[in-house]
This record gives structure tokens, sequence and C-alpha cells, in this order.
């Protein structure tokens, strides 16, 4: 058996990449001064001082490498979220490199060799972690650098493992069976095989021929959590513990450290922060202003359309859920015939419903009907973008129906959402609507609010859905 040591392919990347960083300077210096100006001397720095900056520049962008993670391993690790981390350490050398050359007062420090010096690095870091990525992949399919993982414990957590395992043959490992007290010796599962008790791992252990042991119990088989990994860890071998407890905790859980004792926060809701919550109010408050002053004159005509084809109130309003469970009024203008009570509780407007006026057709097809709904984002009851709100009788079914659904309580309901981007706004499935939010809770950024922004004015306003 050929195991992976981390150590020493580590130890590779460092060397490749001290000589990647220093041929790509090299170059750079070559392709500036040799190439670009063959003739032009008078004020330039001499060779020997740029190439004396090698030796802080390169030990610098080894330890900035070092610290956006691409040292870890490569066998989990996603392409695209290694080659964000080299842009990320590339732009964060070149940053340092141009203050350093600010303090040093270095005037005539090519900038020009730098870009040139930046995009080299970069696209020859990326370039050889893609080798070294395929040359493992090719290595582990073939049979070599593959580590071997015993489960410890039949759960749910561990058939999950299993078909992740084998839906990624190349992180090149293998699932050489599982330890279990309550299921049978000789049940499989896609191949792999329940091999015995849980007491069988003290004879195991010894023989020192397993990289990895998963500890998967299921959840009645917690009490024996502490007694296993002191077993394993005494062994000396790498243990790992995969928690049978996915279908309770979120994929972004988080954990706080209470002086010692670890506390883990079932779902991380990034606008429960401080300082998100303001820089989502103030963009809130801006844009909120900023889209009332451009939407006036089409409020304005949506307004006297609907007092002249239709007569009665302009403004509908109407008793919303939204954060922390309080209930609001959220406006919108009247596409439909006046109702009573009792009718306007009726369920979502369907396609061809005789509820809605003529020119209600129009507004609710182009959401200029949501138009309102900015009043409601300036005075803090709702966002730009978020979940929508429901209305309370809809609220009291879906949160008995559906897992999960008052978690959207936990921020302000929105004019347009992920979900909606998606496709999921009217007489759409519910479920797939509440995954939508749940997706845009635990992944928040301002990044992501623009994205559905800018998306909205694509796929919102004008939506199949929307009648």
């Amino acid at each position: 058996m050929i195991r992976d040591n981390q150590k020493v392919l580590n130890r590779i990347h460092v060397l490749m990449d001290a000589l990647l960083v220093a041929g790509a300077y090299i170059l750079a210096w070559y392709i500036r001064f040799e190439v670009m100006e063959q003739n032009a001397s008078v004020g330039r720095l001499s060779m020997e001082t740029y190439f004396s900056l090698l030796y802080i520049i390169v030990p610098g962008y080894l330890g900035i490498y070092y610290l956006c993670n691409l040292y870890i391993s490569k066998r989990y690790s996603s392409v695209e979220r290694e080659i964000f981390n080299i842009i990320k350490a590339n732009v964060l050398g070149l940053g340092l490199v141009i203050v350093a050359m600010f303090f040093k007062k270095m005037i005539n420090f090519s900038r020009g060799m730098m870009g040139i010096f930046f995009v080299m690095a970069t696209v020859g870091t990326i370039m050889e972690r893609q080798i070294i990525r395929k040359i493992l992949r090719t290595f582990r399919r073939k049979g070599y650098n593959i580590k071997y993982v015993l489960l410890v414990g039949y759960s749910r957590a561990a058939e999950t493992y299993i078909d992740r395992i084998l839906e990624n043959p190349q992180w090149g490992y293998v699932v050489c069976g599982v330890l279990d007290d309550r299921v049978p010796a000789g049940t499989q599962y896609r191949g792999v095989k329940v091999l015995g008790e849980i007491g069988n791992l003290e004879i195991i252990l010894p023989e020192n021929k397993l990289d990895e042991i998963g500890i998967s119990l299921s959840l009645q088989d917690y009490g024996m959590l502490e007694e296993l990994v002191r077993m394993c860890e005494k062994a000396g071998v790498h243990t790992k513990f995969i928690p049978d407890y996915n279908s309770v905790i979120s994929s972004h859980p988080y954990i706080e450290d209470l002086t010692g004792l670890s506390v883990v926060n079932i779902r991380y809701v990034p606008l429960t922060n401080t300082l998100n919550m303001m820089v989502k109010r103030i963009v809130d408050i801006i844009g909120s202003i900023v889209l009332i002053i451009l939407f006036s004159p089409a409020m304005l005509l949506s307004a006297l359309l609907i007092k002249l084809t239709d007569g009665g109130k302009v403004i509908f309003s109407q008793e919303r859920v939204g954060l922390h469970n309080r209930c609001f009024k959220m406006y919108k203008f009247r596409t439909m015939r006046e109702q009573g009570s009792e009718e306007e509780k009726e369920g979502w407007t369907r396609k061809g419903d005789s509820r809605v006026t003529g020119i209600g057709k129009f507004l609710r097809k182009t959401s200029l009907d949501e138009i309102p709904q900015l009043f409601n984002v300036l005075v803090g009851q709702m966002s730009l973008v978020g979940p929508r709100p429901e209305r309370p009788q809809f609220v009291d079914k879906f949160r008995e129906e559906i897992p999960g659904y008052m978690i959207k309580h936990q921020v302000r309901p929105g004019m347009t959402g992920w979900a909606q981007i998606n496709g999921f706004r009217g007489d759409t499935s519910i479920r797939r609507r509440i995954e939508c939010d749940l997706y845009y809770i635990e992944n928040w950024t301002l990044f992501l609010d623009f994205k559905i922004l800018f998306l909205t004015i694509f796929k919102g306003f004008v939506n199949k859905n929307a009648y």
C-alpha cells in the first residue's frame, strides 16, 4: 500500500512555487527591459537591484500562499476554490510589493514589470497546480497513492460518506469496510461490507494497515465516541469524525468558543452579524431612495391608469409575516377588483384569474405592481433582496408541512430574491422556493445581493409565472 505523504507533497509544492515565482519575476524583468525597452536605460534601476529583491519576494509569496491555503490536500479541494485562492494570493502579494516600494521610495521601480510578473505568476501557478492535480488523479485511477479507510459505525452518515467516495474516485480513497454492533456482518452497501463488531477494532488497529479511521456512529451510539477516539489516537491512526446529524444541522454550521467550551450553532446566518446587518440596511436605504426617484414617473402613471380604468383604491395593502415573525402591511398597486376579507384569503393568483383587472394583468406581468414596496424597504419592514414574505394563514400551513420553512423569518423579507430569479415565483413549488431561500440566507454576501438585483432586471421583472 502506497501512503499519501502530504508533507512530502507540500515540500515539492513549496520548491516548485519558489522556482515558479523566481522564474516569473526574472522573465518579467527580461520582457520589460530587454524586449519592450531595449534602449531605455536612463533613470531605471540596475538589474542587480531588481534581482536582489528576489530574496524578499520569493519567501514572501510562499508565506502568502501558505496563508491562502494553497498547501492543503488536493483530495477534497475543488479546482474553482484553488484558482480563487491563487488569484487572491497573487493580488495580495502584488499589493504588498507596491506598498513596500512606496515606503522605500523606490519611485523608479517598474510598475509595468510588476504587472507582467503578476500575470505570469498567477497563470503559471494555476497551470502548475492543475498539472499536479491531473498527475495525482492519474496515479489514483491506476491504484497508486490510495488511502484506505475503515468506518466505525453504520449510519446514514456512513452511507452518505460511501456515496461521496464512490462518486469521486479521483480523491483516491477506498472504504475497505464497516464495523457495527447493530448491523450483522456481511451486510453490504454499494459493495462495502460490514466486517464485524466495533470491538474488532482493537484487533485491527495494531496491524497498522489502515490510513484512516472514520467514526460514523449512529446517534444512539455516541456514548462510545470518546473511547473510540482514545483508542484510535493511541494506535497513531489518523481519525476523522463523520457526524450523523446532517438532517438536523445545516451544511454551514459554525463553532463558537466560550472560553474553551465549543458550541455548535445549528445554522450560519451571516445577517445575524451586526456589521452585515448595518451594511445591508444602508444599501437598502440608499437603494430604495434612488429607486423611488427613478420609478416615480412609472408609479404616477400606474396610479393614474388604475384610477381611470377601474376606480377605487390605488394602493392595496396586505398583512405579511416578516423579520422575527412580526406582521406588517405590505404595499402593492391594486391589480384585482376590490374584494371582501374572506375572498381575499383565497389561494395564490392563478393563470386566468377572474379577479385580476385589465391594467392589473399588465402591472403583474411587468412586476410594476410591486414598486410601492420600496416604501416598505425605506421604513425597514423589507429589504431590496430577501425571501418573499407570505400571508399569515400560509405561514401557519407551511411551518407544519415544510422543514426549515420558518428560518426565512430570521432575515428581512425582500422585494426580489434568489428564488424569484430562479423562476420560483407565483404558483410554483413552495419547497423549491424555500430551498432557494435557505441557500440565500446561509450564503449571503453583499455581492450576492448585487448579483440578484442585476439578474432581476433580466429574469425578475417579466416572468411567465407572474399573472
